[in-house]
């Protein structure tokens, strides 16, 4: 009898320290979870309270108008692109990595873009250089932004409570891409918008695997190499956005964890249209 109230005993135990543990665990993800929205609206008040708004009557097609307001603004960045922007001083005076800020309009991404040396220090720091698993959305060290080459991709993690890119993964239906055809990536320069060209799943390949790598495509310096890469983005896509590409043009990647594959990967590409 003692043998067994000494066995039940430390069954109690085990289970008490079980259920210690998942509780100390689900208070953790909570902490990072508050922690991180209170800093990414620290941030997008910081970047969007100096940021020029015009209100207009909505008297044309969202697509359309979101174009023309866009291109008006473009006659103002064109001025003067030596300076960093106003409202991008305060949040690079507190980190120089930042190159940028990314956001898709009536989603819940409205990030900083970051870069350094190390590609994949901003997997696991956040803005404010502090460990953390959401990380921030970053591009590698050779990609420019700035000029910029025909193609850069911007990372971020795909996040169980929809924050970083764990929304991205919407775009697989037709749908959403309609109802969200534009993303907007602002340099510290310049403001820019961008249109949805091809949404697709992927994943990360063995080197000698001789395959379309969209995580390899920078620098289009031929028009074979141009339309290497838009041919194979059309094809993989999901579905016809109506958008095209010709020589000239530049795109921005959106790249994210994808499950349907061991390594995979879903990605969003759009073309530059102001």
């Amino acid at each position: 009898m003692d043998k067994k109230k000494t066995i039940l005993f430390f069954i109690r135990i085990m289970l008490l320290l079980i259920i210690i543990v998942c509780l100390v665990r689900i208070g953790q993800t909570y902490y990072l979870s508050v922690r991180h929205r209170q800093q990414q609206e620290r941030m997008t008040t910081a970047v969007n309270i100096t940021k020029p708004q015009r209100i207009k009557p909505q008297t044309t097609p969202p697509q359309e108008r979101f174009l023309q307001e866009n291109e008006e603004d473009d006659g103002d960045n064109a001025a003067d692109t030596s300076e960093i922007m106003e409202r991008f001083r305060t949040l690079y005076a507190q980190n120089n990595d930042l190159v940028g800020w990314l956001s898709i309009p009536g989603t819940t991404i409205d990030h900083p873009v970051m870069q350094c040396d190390d590609d994949e220090y901003y997997l696991h720091y956040n803005f404010y250089r502090e460990k953390d698993p959401y990380g921030c959305l970053y591009v590698k060290s050779i990609a420019d932004v700035n000029t910029p080459c025909t193609n850069f991709i911007i990372y971020g993690h795909h996040m169980k409570d929809g924050s970083m890119f764990g929304n991205l993964d919407l775009y697989q239906e037709q749908e959403y891409y309609q109802e969200h055809p534009f993303i907007t990536f602002d340099t510290l320069y310049e403001e820019r918008t961008y249109q949805v060209l091809a949404v697709f799943l992927s994943q990360v390949y063995m080197e000698d695997e001789d395959v379309f790598k969209y995580y390899q495509f920078y620098q289009a310096d031929t028009e074979d190499t141009f339309f290497d890469f838009y041919e194979a983005v059309k094809e993989l896509a999901l579905y016809d956005t109506g958008v095209t590409a010709g020589v000239g043009d530049t795109f921005i990647t959106l790249s994210t964890c994808a499950y349907h594959v061991e390594d995979g990967r879903f990605v969003v590409v759009a073309k530059r249209v102001s």
